[in-house]
């Protein structure tokens, strides 16, 4: 049976710190909150006492609760007063040999049976643990920010944690209002091993002036659901630290190539970008640790429609459900829509329309086939779009004779959700068809952005990488479906797990993503996971089949 923990020694009151210190005295357990100077440790009384008033005002927290809160927690300088608690949990700069002399010291001056917790998100629990000599009393506890609304805490256990520390943990978990998930020893961990090399790819792809920032994060808000675009999420979580995760991740991860910093996130760290705690990163703000965005010099201005006569006509090329909500989305909107079939008498009656959509199977072949004929079906002008979601839309423009009107409309996320429209622009595409797709996307209610011409687009680029590296997880039997799955929902706000987003949208759909992703860039980081492949090849397809991740197991 678990031992009752009645009292925890904080050290370290910056924002994760008070947090945790929140955490703790709100579900009654008594604190002693710890920093290294007088000056220090009345910031961090401020970071506790103004996350309290806050949550009163908000109606969150009553007033009496707020006073009994703060009365559970003793605020100390110098470590010496934690000779006596339950559970020492730091929440120090995550530098490993600061880490390492802290616990030096705790181990001198704690109680043989207190727990020593490390609240790092990236590094080595096992190096930290033998800094003491009472490694078996080590263990990771990692919250996520904002600790006292973020549900996960992951549990980190080295090879000599003592399963008895493990249980003790998890049961104060459980009293914190906390889901726990219990991995090993690894780096990054679950949930910023999987964020941060999604993160990493996003700047990328803003570093190469693929999209910009605001496309960027929109994409990702609006095309994956996801709460912040990852610019506005580096931002938050400060550019500095970012850059000492990823660092980190890739030393100790194998040196993954999604794990190496990108050279923009280093300059930025170089020139004190750092992010909303500087009040400038990506976007700049009112004022540091303002999470309100001013324009800057640095913002572009916004793009509106080119004034052109968009299209009155609309054909629609292909069965299924995204035709059919594209077509009642232009018929709602007072378009006349000519619905047809890839029969070449059903083509002909597209001759007088203004613009083509087509929505059929994403085969090169099949739609290279299909934009020929259109090119000699469709009258001169008419704009012909492609809804593919990972062909090069070069090679159905050069299909035709007509490669300047020729684009790409991509509508990411499920039918009925949609609230994004990649706009796909060739080396050939004119700016008329361009404000053409802008036009009829508005008219839809969409929100567009604008990317070139490669494999993904935006959301998908950066969507299905992520997803692959979740299944690269599971295979390595470091943590199980529910734990992924909870991890990004509860640690990161996902609105959805990875492993049962990707039995939505279909295993042998991701399959043929990544492959794409894979035969353009031709990184290891992209090769889809075996284990995919073999799902797909046993029949395993997620919700289509009844049979997905959620069914499937990894036999040992």
């Amino acid at each position: 049976m678990a031992r009752e923990i009645t009292s925890v020694g904080v050290i370290g009151l910056g924002t994760m710190g008070a947090g945790i210190v929140e955490v703790f005295a709100r579900n009654g357990v008594e604190v002693l909150a710890v920093e290294i100077s007088e000056e220090a440790l009345e910031r961090g009384r401020a970071n506790l006492t103004g996350s309290t008033d806050r949550a009163v005002a908000r109606g969150k927290l009553a007033t009496e609760a707020r006073d009994a809160l703060l009365g559970r927690v003793t605020f100390a300088v110098g470590l010496a007063v934690l000779d006596d608690v339950d559970l020492v949990i730091e929440a120090v700069p995550e530098r490993l040999e600061l880490k390492r002399r802290l616990f030096g010291e705790l181990d001198r001056i704690c109680r043989p049976d207190t727990i020593l917790a490390t609240n790092t998100s990236s590094l080595s629990v096992t190096e930290i643990a033998v800094a003491t000599t009472r490694p078996q009393q080590v263990v990771g506890l990692h919250f996520f920010n904002p600790a006292p609304v973020m549900k996960l805490v992951e549990v980190i256990r080295t090879v000599v944690t003592a399963p008895e520390v493990v249980a003790d943990v998890e049961a104060l978990c459980g009293r914190l209002g906390k889901v726990d998930v219990t991995i090993g020893d690894r780096a990054g961990f679950i949930a910023n091993a999987l964020l941060f090399g999604y993160l990493n790819q996003a700047v990328e792809l803003f570093e190469s002036r693929y999209v910009t920032r605001e496309d960027l994060d929109a994409a990702m808000r609006l095309g994956a659901g996801l709460p912040m675009g990852p610019l506005a999420l580096l931002d938050l979580i400060g550019l500095d630290t970012a850059y000492e995760i990823l660092e980190t991740m890739y030393r100790r991860g194998g040196r993954n190539r999604r794990h190496a910093p990108v050279p923009l996130i280093r300059q930025m760290v170089t020139a004190g970008l750092l992010g909303r705690k500087t009040g400038r990163g990506f976007y700049t703000y009112l004022r540091p640790g303002s999470g309100t965005v001013v324009p800057d010099e640095l913002t572009p201005p916004p793009v509106e429609p080119t004034d052109v006569d968009a299209a009155r006509t609309v054909g629609l090329v292909g069965p299924g459900p995204l035709a059919t909500t594209l077509a009642e989305g232009f018929v709602a909107a007072g378009y006349r829509v000519v619905e047809v079939t890839t029969d070449e008498a059903e083509l002909a009656r597209l001759a007088e329309v203004d613009l083509v959509v087509e929505a059929v199977v994403d085969d090169l072949e099949t739609k290279r086939s299909l934009f020929a004929r259109l090119d000699q079906v469709c009258r001169p002008g008419a704009v012909l779009a492609t809804t593919t979601s990972v062909l090069p839309v070069i090679d159905l423009a050069m299909a035709t004779g007509r490669p300047a009107d020729v684009i790409g409309l991509h509508f990411p996320r499920p039918v009925g959700e949609r609230q994004l429209a990649e706009i796909v622009l060739t080396v050939r595409t004119s700016a008329e068809a361009t404000a053409v797709a802008r036009t009829v996307a508005s008219v839809l209610g969409l929100t567009t952005v604008v990317c070139a011409d490669r494999p993904g687009f935006v959301v998908d680029a950066l969507l299905f990488p992520y997803l692959n590296d979740a299944i690269r997880m599971l295979e390595a039997s470091y943590a199980t479906v529910e734990d992924v799955d909870h991890a990004m929902r509860l640690g990161c706000g996902y609105p959805v797990g990875p492993f049962a987003l990707l039995d939505q949208v279909g295993l042998d759909v991701a399959l043929k993503i990544q492959r794409g992703l894979y035969g353009a860039a031709r990184e290891p980081g992209l090769a889809p996971a075996p284990l995919l492949e073999q799902l797909v090849t046993a029949g395993h397809l997620g919700r289509a089949t009844g049979r997905g991740f959620r069914e499937a197991t990894v036999s040992s």
